[in-house]
C-alpha cells in the first residue's frame, strides 16, 4: 500500500484488530511514544477495540507538553521587552507561571503565528531595528528548518535574529523512562515522523540494552493497529527486535541532509523536560560558533527558573505513571479553556485527547 487512504481502510483495520485479539494470551503494557499517536489511538476509537490484556501507555511525544515551564517564562520577558518573538502556533497557549504567549501578546506584545522559521528571518531583515526571536520548540523533527534559519541568517547577515531553542530527543527520554523504577513498559511504538529524520539505528542500542521491542510506526488507524500488532506478536513470541511498520517513509539511516544540517548549528547536551526534569544528552543546544544566535545567551534570560504548577500531574502523565483521567483537576480546573498544564491545551497532548473525544 502506498496511499493515505489505504491507512485509513476501515475493514482492513478490523482484520489487523482480530489477529491482535486471536495472539494476546498475556498481559502487555505499550507505550505509544508521539502525541500524534495518542490522538490516532484515542480518536479513532483503538483503545477501545483492543484486548483487554493490551494496555497503551500515553509517552512523553508531545514537544509543546514538554517544553519547561520556564522557557515559555522566557518567551513572555523577551515580548515584555519589545522583542518581535515568532513561534508555531501550538505553543501561544500553553500556559507559563503566570500567563501564556497569547495573554502577553493581548497586553501588548508582538508576537506573530508563523509556519516557518524561515519567515522569522524575513521578519527580522524587513525589521533591523528590532529584535527578532523565533521559539524553537520540537523534538528531532523541526530541528533541521530551525538550524537552517540560523545558517540563512548568518549567510544574509542578519545580526538582529536569533532562536530560543528547546529541542529534545527521543531516544535519551525513552532510557530515562525505562529506568525509572515505576517503568512497566513492555514494548514502544516509535515515532513515525522523528525516524523520518534521524531514521531507525539510533533504537539499536536499546533494544539491546533493555531487552525490549521497538516498532516504529505511523499516525493513521492501519499504521497503528499493524505496529501494535508487530509488538504484541513479538512479546507473544519472547523475540526481542527493532521492526519498521513505516517502512513506506522512515529508513535505516534518515535523512542525511537533514541530519547534516543539524549537525552544523547543534551539538547533543542537557535539556530539561517538563514534569520530568533534566535529562543529559537529552537535547540540542546551539554550538558556540553560532552563539550569537543564541536568544538565552544574547539577552541573558538563562537565569529565569519558575517551580511547575503543584496541581498538575503532567510529568506523571508523560512518563506513563498515570492516564490523564486519574488527576483529579482534569475536566475540573484543568480544560481547555483554563488548562493547568501544556498536556491539555496542546493540540498532541494527552489530556487534550482524552478530554475532547469523551475518553472517562
Amino acid at each position: 500500500m502506498k496511499y493515505l487512504a489505504e491507512y485509513r481502510n476501515l475493514e482492513e483495520t478490523k482484520k489487523v484488530l482480530n489477529e491482535i485479539h486471536k495472539i494476546t494470551k498475556h498481559e502487555w503494557n505499550i507505550m505509544e511514544i508521539c502525541g500524534g499517536q495518542t490522538h490516532g489511538l484515542v480518536k479513532n476509537g483503538i483503545l477501545e477495540l483492543l484486548p483487554e490484556k493490551v494496555r497503551m501507555i500515553h509517552g512523553p511525544g508531545c514537544p509543546v507538553c514538554v517544553t519547561p515551564l520556564n522557557l515559555i517564562d522566557k518567551a513572555i520577558d523577551l515580548l515584555e521587552k519589545g522583542v518581535i518573538v515568532c513561534s508555531f502556533g501550538d505553543m501561544i497557549r500553553v500556559p507559563g507561571s503566570k500567563k501564556s504567549l497569547l495573554e502577553a501578546k493581548a497586553l501588548g506584545g508582538d508576537l506573530r503565528i508563523l509556519y516557518s522559521p524561515l519567515e522569522a528571518v524575513t521578519i527580522a531583515k524587513e525589521n533591523p531595528e528590532k529584535e527578532v526571536v523565533f521559539f524553537a520548540v520540537g523534538f528531532e523533527t523541526t530541528a533541521p528548518a530551525n538550524a537552517l534559519s540560523v545558517l540563512h541568517a548568518e549567510k544574509e547577515g542578519v545580526a538582529n535574529y536569533s532562536i530560543l531553542a528547546s529541542h529534545v530527543l527521543v531516544p535519551p527520554a525513552m532510557e530515562a523512562i525505562l529506568d525509572d523504577e515505576f517503568c512497566t513498559i513492555d514494548a514502544f511504538l516509535g515515532a513515525g515522523h522523528v525516524c523520518a529524520i534521524m531514521g531507525t539505528e539510533e533504537y539499536e542500542p536499546l533494544v539491546k540494552k533493555y531487552k525490549i521491542p521497538i516498532v516504529v510506526t505511523g499516525f493513521e488507524p492501519l499504521d497503528l493497529v499493524q505496529g501494535i500488532y508487530m509488538a504484541v506478536k513479538q512479546l507473544e513470541e519472547n523475540r526481542v527486535e527493532l521492526e519498521n511498520q513505516y517502512s513506506r517513509i522512515v529508513t535505516k539511516e534518515g535523512n542525511i541532509a537533514a541530519k547534516n544540517v543539524i549537525n552544523q548549528v547543534f551539538e547533543i547536551g542537557t535539556r530539561e523536560w517538563r514534569g520530568i526534569g533534566e535529562i543529559p544528552n537529552s537535547g540540542y543546544v546551539i554550538k558556540a560558533k553560532y552563539k550569537k544566535y543564541d536568544a538565552e545567551a544574547k539577552f541573558d534570560i538563562s537565569h529565569i527558573k519558575v517551580l511547575e504548577n503543584s496541581e498538575c500531574i503532567a510529568g506523571e502523565i508523560l512518563r506513563g505513571i498515570k492516564k490523564p483521567i486519574e488527576c483529579a483537576q482534569f475536566g475540573k480546573a484543568c480544560n481547555p479553556t483554563n488548562p493547568l498544564g501544556a498536556p491539555m491545551v496542546s493540540s498532541e497532548g494527552a489530556c487534550a485527547a482524552y478530554y475532547h473525544f469523551s475518553i472517562i
